[in-house]
């Protein structure tokens, strides 16, 4: 079992940057691929990012491509995602996922808020 618990969320400006940061519980890190999701007001939660076990690979969703990253520090058990040329429609609650063997726990969210 693992425990997560976001941090950084915000307000910022639109054209500004956030970096979440996610620490993880445990002393099997290495073994969970690890993602941030969020939910915006009224809508479902969606897919923002993701990265595999040893950090080679990332993945995005169109929306994100180009102004997130996100990368993954195993000896720390710590994942970051740096947002950057943040929009509104980024406004939501950012949640960080860890997954191992089919099973995706959730953290609690953190709030980012992004004014026009």
């Amino acid at each position: 079992q693992v425990q997560l618990v976001e941090s950084g969320g915000g307000l910022v400006q639109a054209g500004g940057s956030l970096r979440l940061s996610c620490a993880a519980s445990g002393r099997t890190f290495s073994m969970y691929g690890m993602g941030w999701f969020r939910q915006a007001p009224g809508k479902e939660r969606e897919f923002v990012a993701a990265i595999s076990r040893s950090g080679g690979k990332t993945y995005y969703s169109d929306s994100v491509k180009g102004r997130f990253t996100i990368s993954r520090d195993n000896a720390k058990n710590l994942v970051s995602l740096q947002m950057n040329s943040l929009q509104p429609e980024d406004t939501g609650v950012y949640y960080c996922t860890a997954t191992h063997i089919g099973y995706k726990y959730w953290g609690q969210g953190t709030q980012v808020t992004v004014s026009s």
